[in-house]
């Protein structure tokens, strides 16, 4: 009798955020928070720069204090869910050659998003998708938290220190570094200030990231 020979467990992880990362959305998201400021009366411009380094409830807090923050959220959910049926969503150049690549179960995402979003976004583009989504309903505290990047480790059961994180935005990069995980940034011209490694693509970073899991599935075997 012939048995196959049991594959090793994946010993090192790769944690990615998706929007700026995985997915280019950036003049989706502008797009949305236009509409939203139109909406209100409210300057673009202003909006879209409070947005991108605060969460939305705290957006609203800044932009919009005499407006019901609840209603304001009920609005931008209704525009960002029209946008992943509407809109044109591209995947980042390597990042569906980078995820066929990776070994099932040493993978997931963790996103500010929501998942309903995030897989209508991966169904546009065409990314597979992974077993394990943090979204923003997973957990209490979002990024820079280390909550998210945690509840990822824990739920693949991983340690933090053999998790990679891929992100692109300070926000996700403290979050990862609180984590007590490696951390790499992508797509950016200049480093985001703390990250172990920066590409200024994905794709650049692709054939490392196949290497952080692959060799240490090598040596696991070995």
């Amino acid at each position: 009798m012939i048995t196959e020979p049991v594959q090793p467990s994946p010993t090192k992880y790769v944690l990615f955020d998706v929007d700026g990362t995985l997915i280019d959305a950036v003049s989706n998201q502008r797009r949305v928070w236009a509409t939203w400021a139109e909406r209100y009366g409210l300057d673009a411009d202003e909006v879209y720069r409070v947005a991108l380094r605060t969460r939305p409830l705290e957006t609203f807090a800044q932009v919009a204090a005499d407006q019901d923050p609840y209603e304001c959220l009920a609005a931008l959910h209704e525009l960002e869910d029209e946008d992943v049926r509407s809109g044109v969503y591209t995947a980042f150049d390597g990042a569906s050659e980078l995820l066929h690549g990776l070994p099932p179960g040493s993978w997931a995402l963790v996103t500010s998003n929501y998942e309903h979003r995030v897989r209508g976004r991966f169904l546009r583009t065409g990314l597979p998708l992974p077993g394990l989504i943090v979204d923003a309903a997973a957990v209490e505290e979002g990024k820079p938290s280390p909550v998210p990047y945690l509840r990822a480790a824990e739920q693949l059961g991983a340690e933090p220190g053999d998790c990679l994180v891929i992100e692109d935005a300070p926000s996700g990069v403290r979050s990862g570094l609180c984590a007590g995980m490696t951390v790499w940034g992508v797509n950016a011209a200049t480093a985001v200030e703390g990250v172990h490694r920066h590409f200024v693509s994905l794709s650049e970073a692709a054939p490392h990231i196949l290497a952080f899991v692959s060799g240490a599935q090598g040596n696991a075997a070995a």
